[in-house]
């Protein structure tokens, strides 16, 4: 099942992988194979599991959806509404819409070669992070990608596809968190427009007790509602991850 093949994607991507199955003696020791105990790889499995939430807000278009989102709530001036766990939610489900094709291509590549014994752990975590990097590659901006080559004192690669994923997930972190505020602060232009003018007609007639916000936030929720924003801000989230 597809949420399946997502999580196990996931897990594939990130920088730990298992060991060769263990045989039956305490020690994880085949006969001339070295191996991990039971124990032991129960202990990587639950690692790998805790860093997953992290890895699904950093490495997948959750982090500039969840941004967005926040810009928007901030401009309409609604405080706590949508709460937290509905703009999560939403952009959660909206993640797996974009990334699903991806996590697929990575479970079909290396999880099933891995699991049929066709591959090494090593070779599964090779193949199976290809469709990641080629998908971190199109958001990732050269400038980002120059600046952690530089942090890290590597050699500038022959071509993008030998970037190595340390290099490639902070500088796409970098580029989404870039992404996400210029949208949120084109987001913010025309209901700033609206506060600044309920402030201006509002200080003209002397009300001066009364917050300019409280008046602004039905004014800027009636523009959202008659321009239907909800359905223009997710779709055009929605083909910035296709256009590119």
């Amino acid at each position: 099942m597809i949420p399946r093949r997502l999580l196990l994607s996931l897990l594939l991507a990130l920088p730990m992988m298992a060991a060769p199955a263990p045989s039956s003696s305490l020690l994880g020791i085949s006969a001339g194979n070295a191996g991990l105990s039971v124990p032991m790889q129960i202990v990587i499995l639950l690692t790998l599991m805790t860093l997953l939430p992290a890895a699904v807000m950093s490495i997948t278009p959750f982090l500039r959806i969840i941004i967005v989102l926040h810009f928007l709530r901030q401009a309409l001036g609604t405080q706590s509404i949508p709460s937290n766990q509905v703009l999560i939610g939403l952009a959660l489900f909206l993640t797996i819409v974009i990334i699903q094709p991806v996590a697929v291509d990575m479970y079909h590549q290396g999880w099933e070669p891995m699991e049929a014994g066709k591959l090494s752990a090593q070779q599964a975590f090779e193949q199976g992070t290809k469709p990641l990097h080629n998908f971190l590659l199109r958001f990732a901006h050269e400038k980002d990608i120059r600046l952690f080559l530089e942090i890290g004192h590597l050699p500038a690669p022959h071509n993008p596809s030998e970037l190595d994923l340390k290099v490639l997930i902070p500088a796409y972190i970098l580029s989404e968190l870039k992404a996400g505020f210029q949208i949120g602060a084109v987001l913010y232009f025309p209901f700033l427009v609206i506060d600044l003018v309920v402030a201006s007609a509002t200080l003209s007639i002397g009300m001066m007790q009364l917050p300019p916000a409280m008046v602004s936030a039905p004014f800027k929720i009636l523009l959202f509602v008659m321009v239907d924003g909800w359905n223009l801000i997710v779709g055009s989230l929605m083909k910035s991850f296709y256009q590119i």
